[in-house]
């Protein structure tokens, strides 16, 4: 059972401005924060957590920018999952559990598969104030014993 992302003890928060760089900076420090938690490349979830950190990232800059000068992208990690979500100031939450409409959300559909084809979860939690949201997306980790002690 995959601990919720509460409940997993390493953490790391990154903010930048919402523009197309911080597509790269979120998943060069993704790969750094994975690296320091002894998470490495060779783990089955290391590609499709960028991939879809990439893309939640995106996600924002693209539509959210307007309303949020900032994403903020929320990691969190133990032995046997990571989690991370990205955090903007639109209001608009995306149903994750919906077919893709023609012509939009394909990638956020993609996402979504991905996440549960890994076995992990994903889900949109809102702002107290409705003034923003976060996508969180946590995939068990599938390292060896001998790594898990990180």
């Amino acid at each position: 059972m995959i601990k919720p992302h509460d409940a997993l003890p390493y953490r790391h928060v990154l903010t930048l401005p919402t523009m197309g760089s911080a597509v790269r900076v979120a998943r060069e420090t993704t790969e750094q924060v994975l690296a320091e938690w002894g998470v490495g490349p060779q783990e089955p979830c290391t590609g499709p957590a960028l991939l879809i950190l990439s893309e939640l990232v995106a996600n924002s800059v693209r539509h959210a920018a307007v309303l949020s000068p900032q994403v903020t992208v929320f990691f969190a990690g133990g032995p046997d999952a990571f989690a991370f979500g990205v955090h903007d100031r639109h209001p608009y939450r995306p149903a994750l559990y919906t077919s893709a409409v023609a012509g939009s959300g394909r990638g956020l559909a993609t996402v979504v598969e991905l996440t549960l084809e890994l076995g992990g979860s994903a889900v949109v939690r809102g702002d107290a104030d409705e003034g923003g949201k976060s996508i969180w997306i946590t995939l068990p980790l599938q390292r060896t014993a001998a790594s898990r002690g990180r």
